[in-house]
């Protein structure tokens, strides 16, 4: 078996199959370093997980790739674009590119589902006429999942799964070819997440994605990722497919993968399932 890179950036893909490319990222909070010279590539077509434990700056770096955090040095190039130091307006045709779905959904509480659904296409798409507005709204909201009468609804009155999945019905308004998730699936049920998975699995397959996913979730990593980045001591210290992980001999990785939950992540996987089987009645 391969060993995944660690500390090295994806010298196997060749630039054309690289949708995100960091190089020696650097983050700093004042006297307190998040990243230092972090590399990561990410491949076309892939679903990405990224893990770490906490403060490792899993959505920090999320946010240094999407502009959000101005890093202290390094590089960030998003289809083949450099991202650092553009300025917003040279930026948007690359930000059009993209959706992100925040944690909780990050949905403004004062405009209904479909409003939500159309503030991405009203920045980029101004003279666009209401009608069409409204049909793409309900396209977006069919397409994560939600019923049709969630689109005249206000985010207090649906339910955490179903903010989420408006969440990402605004994230799929621009028809993106990268998606940036992050903990998607925190919070919901194991019943809710699986399903959650499958969808983001199918939308995948379907539109030809490339996903980039901060997760805690194993159930998820085993489920739909493709690879998986693990980030510890400030940088990227390996990424592969989940078995070439368990190859590595480094406390953490095994500690994540093959504590008790991690069996049964594996375990579930095996299965075809995110959890274990009920327990039938009297047995």
């Amino acid at each position: 078996m391969t060993e995944p890179a660690v500390d090295e950036p994806d010298a196997s893909a060749k630039d054309g199959e690289i949708i995100i490319r960091v190089r020696n990222l650097t983050n700093a909070f004042g006297p307190q370093v998040v990243h230092d010279k972090l590399d990561l590539d990410v491949r076309r077509g892939e679903i990405l997980g990224v893990v770490g434990g906490s403060g490792t700056g899993k959505s920090v770096l999320m946010r240094s790739i999407i502009g959000l955090q101005e890093p202290v040095s390094g590089e960030v190039d998003v289809f083949g674009q450099p991202m650092i130091g553009r300025g917003e307006n040279d930026a948007k045709n690359v930000r059009r590119r993209w959706g992100v779905l925040f944690q909780g959904g990050a949905l403004f509480s004062t405009l209904t589902v479909a409003e939500n659904v159309q503030v991405p296409l009203r920045e980029f798409y101004r003279r666009l006429d209401p009608q069409l507005l409204d049909e793409i709204a309900a396209y977006k909201v069919a397409m994560s999942g939600l019923p049709p009468e969630a689109g005249p609804k206000y985010p207090s009155e649906l339910s955490g799964g179903m903010r989420k999945r408006a969440g990402l019905a605004r994230a799929l308004a621009l028809d993106p070819d990268l998606l940036f998730l992050d903990e998607p699936t925190a919070g919901l049920d194991p019943i809710g997440a699986a399903a959650f998975d499958e969808l983001i699995r199918s939308l995948t397959d379907t539109l030809g994605l490339t996903v980039f996913l901060i997760t805690h979730d194993l159930d998820t990593l085993y489920a739909i990722c493709d690879r998986v980045a693990v980030l510890a001591d400030k940088r990227v210290i390996a990424i592969g497919t989940i078995p070439e992980l368990l190859a590595l001999d480094h406390e953490w990785i095994q500690e994540y993968f093959r504590g008790p939950r991690g069996r049964a992540a594996a375990d579930a996987a095996e299965r075809g399932g995110h959890a274990p089987e009920p327990v039938k009645q009297g047995a």
